[in-house]
C-alpha cells in the first residue's frame, strides 16, 4: 500500500535525481535554544591560527588586531594561543606582533623544519632548534599532522611521530619547558573508502587531498599507536592531543591513554562535530579527566558564532542545533549536535585552569 496521502499528488523523477551536493533540509523540530551572549569563564583558546603559514596568499590569519581585541571582549576570552610560530624569522616575526606587543592576550607556539631529518645529526639538530625557539620567546612546540602522513627522510621513507630519531627531541622539549600541542592523523572517516557508507563524503568531495586512504599512508589505527608510544616515551613532557586527544570519535581511547599516561590532554578544537553527537560520553570523559581537557576553537580567523557554539554545547543541555551555523549544508557531516552541560566547577577547568597551569599564565 503507498504511503502517499491521497491528493498529495504523485512524486517525479526530480527527487530521485536530486544531487546530494544540493540536498540541505531544514529541520523541524521545535525547541528553545538558551540565549548566550559571552562565555563564562575568562578563556584560553588554547588552538587558533593567527600566523601566515596556513593563509591562501600569504597574509595574518588576524590581519586587524583590534577587530580581534574587541571579539575576545566581548565574548570573554582572555587568551588565545597562536599555533602558527614556525621558525627563524617567521616566528621573531609572530611573537613581535602578538606575543611582545600585547603581553598575556598571545601565546605563540614554535614548529620544528623537519627537513632537518634530511641532513646529518638530525636528533642533536632539532633539539638545538627548539632550544632555539624557547631563547626566542616560543611558549610551546607545534606538531602537525604532515609528521606520519608526509615528512620523509633523506632515504624517501614517510617519518611517523614514533620515530626513534624524535624520541629525545620530545623527551628535550619537556626538559626545557616546552609543552606539545600534537596533531596526528586526521578524522577516521579521511582514511576510509571514498564510496556510499563515508560519512564525510561531502568534505571530501570538496578538499581531496584531505583522503589518507590509499596504500601509500598509514593507517588512522597506526598513527594512533605511534601518537601513544610518543606520550609513553617522554613521561616528563606535557602532550596535549589537537582535536579531542586526536581520536574525537574514539573517546574511550583517548580516556584510556590518559588512564596510562599523566601527561597526555586534549584540546576541543575543530570536533564540535564529533563531540555533539556523544555529549553524555564527553561529560563523562571531562569527569574522569578534569584535569586534562582544555576549550580550544580551530576557529580562525576567530568568530563570534563559533565561540558561541563552543558555549552552547559546553554549558547547555540545548539539543539539535548547529555545530557550524552558517552553513546551508554542515561542513563535517549532515547532522546536527546537543549540549553537554558540564557543571560550573568543571566549566572553570576546562575553559582557563588547565591552560593556566599548563603554559604558566
Amino acid at each position: 500500500m503507498s504511503d502517499l496521502i491521497p491528493g498529495a499528488g504523485t512524486p517525479d523523477r526530480r527527487f530521485s535525481e536530486l544531487a546530494l551536493s544540493s540536498y540541505a533540509p531544514r529541520r523541524s523540530i521545535r525547541r528553545p535554544l538558551t540565549p548566550i551572549e559571552r562565555v563564562s569563564v575568562p578563556a584560553v583558546d588554547v588552538h587558533n591560527h593567527l600566523g601566515r603559514w596556513l593563509s591562501h596568499d600569504g597574509t595574518w590569519m588576524a590581519p586587524n588586531v583590534d577587530e580581534l581585541f574587541a571579539l575576545m571582549e566581548r565574548r570573554n576570552i582572555a587568551t588565545i594561543v597562536n599555533l602558527d610560530g614556525r621558525w627563524g624569522a617567521e616566528l621573531d616575526e609572530n611573537l613581535a606582533r602578538l606575543d611582545h606587543a600585547h603581553p598575556g592576550k598571545f601565546v605563540t607556539f614554535c614548529h620544528l623544519d623537519w627537513s632537518r631529518l634530511r641532513g646529518s645529526n638530525p636528533t642533536e639538530t632539532l633539539i638545538a632548534d627548539l632550544q632555539r625557539a624557547k631563547d626566542q620567546g616560543a611558549r610551546g612546540l607545534k606538531v602537525w599532522k604532515d609528521l606520519g602522513l608526509a615528512v620523509t627522510d633523506a632515504d624517501g621513507n614517510r617519518v611517523l611521530p614514533d620515530d626513534p630519531r624524535l624520541t629525545d627531541v620530545f623527551i628535550a622539549a619537556g626538559e626545557i619547558g616546552l609543552p606539545i600541542l600534537i596533531h596526528t592523523a586526521d578524522p577516521v572517516a579521511f582514511f576510509e573508502p571514498l564510496d556510499r557508507h563515508n560519512e564525510r563524503l561531502d568534505e571530501l568531495g570538496e578538499m581531496p587531498s584531505w583522503w589518507f586512504g590509499g596504500d601509500e599512508h598509514p593507517s588512522f589505527d597506526r598513527l594512533m599507536s605511534a601518537l601513544a608510544d610518543v606520550v609513553r616515551r617522554a613521561p616528563g613532557t606535557t602532550f596535549i592531543g589537537a582535536h579531542v586527544g586526536c581520536a574525537a570519535e574514539d573517546l574511550d581511547w583517548v580516556s584510556a591513554v590518559m588512564d596510562e599516561c599523566p601527561n597526555f590532554h586534549a584540546d576541543l578544537g575543530g570536533r564540535l562535530g564529533e563531540l555533539g553527537r556523544q555529549p553524555r560520553r564527553f561529560a563523562r570523559l571531562v569527569e574522569r579527566h578534569p584535569d586534562r581537557i582544555l576549550f580550544g576553537t580551530d576557529c580562525f580567523p576567530p568568530e563570534d558564532d563559533a565561540v558561541i557554539t563552543y558555549a552552547r554545547f559546553l554549558e547547555t543541555d540545548d539539543e539539535c542545533f548547529d555545530y557550524s551555523p552558517g552553513s546551508e549544508i554542515p561542513p563535517q557531516g549532515r547532522w546536527d549536535i546537543s549540549g553537554a552541560a558540564l557543571v560550573p566547577e568543571l566549566l572553570q577547568q576546562v575553559y582557563r585552569d588547565n591552560a593556566v597551569r599548563i603554559l604558566g599564565l
